[in-house]
């Protein structure tokens, strides 16, 4: 039936009879396409009835449905045109695995961290009513995504607004973890036990046999429904000036669509709170919806995947937990992503020390901050596209009062197949402005473990970026880490690569392949940004031909010009590369390539030093 569906219009021609139908094809072609190119399973089978309901009911693309996130977006797509794309998801130069404003005119707002549907819903709102329109507006937000701040900014703002707005929550107590905080319990009152509903839906039982309603009755049956939203959810949100629908089974098409029909001539700020099951369809992702949040590929008979190699994150868990066995002056830290960066077993294990905020990386950081401040030593393990959010915390509470706490930027670089929003490459540019701050690159996962080590007698806020993928062992020489010093990985006088933390590999393979070609190269390992080891920098240009700089970042504001500032100032006159990623985003696309297509794979590298040494 989906084959039939090139647009919502289509689907609007369907009997509701018939919506099962496409919600089976629909979860079949989406169990197909992930388990060939990975992608946010569990989320996007949990939202099928959602999403078909909406564009049944709305006029898409004239009303507008604003995802937040957009970890659930595959529905959505292949309901818009772009089914026979799904196979590309996520592939370079194929369909995002988010909303993207270029890709499609039914993806509103493009998205790819949560909280921001509301406040972007509501501007599209304040949009329509100065133009006079009369489009229908339509926020679809997780309750993980409760946990944001910029989602309590919306709320507050939309309620204060007062004018004709949708917000959907869709429940399932996940985001990536489980959610956490006092608004997933407030709002898990409406899935543990039912009592509202049910005693909710005996009394409209009653209410429906009786002939006669006098006005009395109906006094007592409007003060029986106030006393009965004490059960609900909802009197948070009706006081808040919203009107409140639900719990409803996000899984029913009868009622979704009723419930929808209602919603959609209602005035003013309305919510509907549906209930729903990460990993609907696939029995895998419904028993762990954790493992199917984000997955690579797998078997779709049976959910297994390859066995993955150590990664970074891994050994940054697995050190954090022998430490905290000594320590118990030490805690931890994570916003929403125990999984992801590697410390489920430390919060297992210490659960009063380890601390899951939900999706509040500003929270988190200051409150890392407080931690020190009343003597506990933080680490923050935070994905460095998230850390973005944080940075006025990282300012304002830790650096200018010069806290010690450890930020564990792991996904520091290129990330892959998650895209812009995604992409870790310009924590290098926004940290080394701030001052007080430590920024340490590990060239692997030795260095990475003995900076973990050590970073706790920094007396200062100290980050360390560490890539998304296999944790390596390099032939490096791993002497001692010392504050703000580089290491010489290998001595030549034609021409010195300054490599920073991942780089550090592809300038030594790129050296083995000068050598042959009778060119000499010096690899140093910076290990410290900042500070950096400027005495190293100046010795090492003045004694080579040529200088490059390698790093995995932007290259405005990152280590390549600031090195290339050194050497000025120093009065070398040495012929300087700086190779970086240029002013753009990086796209989705396989980790590897994409690091080929921005000049920062071997061959690139040996490119750009036989042009330098041959423009001498």
């Amino acid at each position: 039936m989906i084959e039939k569906i090139n647009s919502p219009a289509d689907l609007r021609k369907l009997r509701i009879s018939e919506l099962e139908t496409v919600a089976s094809e629909i979860r079949r072609q989406i169990i197909e396409t992930v388990s060939q190119t990975g992608g946010h399973l569990a989320s996007s089978l949990g939202a099928v009835e959602l999403t078909i309901a909406l564009h049944y009911i709305f006029d898409t693309p004239k009303d507008k449905l604003v995802w937040d996130v957009g970890h659930q977006c595959y529905a959505h797509k292949i309901l818009t045109g772009r089914r026979t794309l799904l196979s590309t998801l996520r592939q370079y130069k194929g369909i995002s695995g988010f909303p993207n404003r270029a890709e499609s005119e039914y993806d509103e707002f493009g998205v790819g961290h949560a909280g921001t549907a509301i406040a972007a819903a509501l501007g599209m709102m304040a949009s329509r009513d100065i133009r006079h329109g009369k489009e229908k507006i339509v926020a679809i937000v997780g309750d993980g995504s409760l946990s944001s701040g910029l989602a309590w900014e919306g709320l507050n703002n939309a309620s204060q607004m007062n004018s004709d707005i949708t917000i959907i929550i869709n429940d399932n107590e996940m985001s990536i973890s489980k959610s956490l905080g006092a608004i997933t319990t407030y709002l898990s009152k409406a899935s543990s036990g039912h009592l509202y509903t049910a005693v909710r839906n005996e009394f409209e039982k009653i209410i429906k046999g009786m002939p006669v309603l006098s006005e009395t009755f109906l006094k007592m049956a409007r003060k029986f429904e106030v006393s009965l939203k004490l059960l609900s959810p909802g009197l948070l949100f009706e006081e808040m000036g919203f009107r409140y629908f639900g719990p409803i089974d996000g899984h029913n098409f009868r009622d979704l669509t009723t419930i929808l029909g209602n919603v959609k001539s209602l005035k003013g700020p309305t919510i509907v709170h549906l209930l729903t099951k990460k990993g609907k369809g696939y029995e895998p992702a419904e028993v762990d919806p954790v493992k199917f949040h984000g997955i690579g590929k797998f078997e779709k008979e049976t959910g297994k995947t390859a066995k993955k190699p150590e990664s970074y994150s891994s050994v940054v868990g697995n050190l954090l937990l022998e430490l905290f066995k000594n320590h118990p002056d030490r805690a931890a830290i994570s916003a929403a992503m125990l999984e992801g960066t590697g410390i489920t077993k430390l919060k297992q294990q210490f659960p009063e020390r380890v601390f899951d905020v939900g999706i509040a990386e500003q929270f988190a950081v200051t409150f890392a901050a407080g931690l020190s401040a009343a003597g506990i030593y933080p680490y923050v393990a935070i994905y460095s596209t998230f850390l973005q959010r944080a940075y006025d915390s990282v300012i304002h509470d830790a650096a200018i009062q010069n806290l010690p706490m450890a930020l564990l930027i792991d996904r520091a670089g290129i990330v892959g197949a998650d895209g812009a929003t995604h992409q870790g490459v310009f924590d290098i540019s926004y940290l080394l402005p701030v001052p007080n701050m430590v920024l340490m690159a590990p060239a692997d996962k030795d260095e990475l473990i003995e900076m973990i080590k050590i970073v706790n007698q920094i007396k200062a806020p100290a980050a360390i970026r560490y890539p998304r993928g296999e944790a390596l062992s390099l032939d490096i020489k791993h002497n001692k880490i010392v504050l703000g010093t580089g290491t010489v990985e290998r001595e030549g006088g034609d021409i010195a690569i300054f490599a920073c933390g991942s780089m550090v590999k592809s300038s030594l393979e790129a050296a083995d392949i000068l050598e042959k070609r009778k060119i000499d190269t010096t690899v140093i390992n910076l290990r410290f940004i900042k500070p950096i080891d400027k005495e190293l920098i100046i010795k090492t240009a003045a004694n080579v031909k040529a200088v490059m700089t390698v790093e995995e970042g932007s290259k405005i504001g990152g280590v390549g010009e600031l090195i290339a500032s050194i050497i000025a100032e120093s009065c070398i006159r040495k012929p300087i590369k700086v190779i970086a990623i240029d002013d753009k985003f990086i796209p989705h696309g396989e980790q590897n390539l994409l690091r080929s297509l921005s000049g920062l794979d071997t061959d690139s590298l040996v490119k750009e030093a036989l042009n330098l040494i041959k423009n001498l």
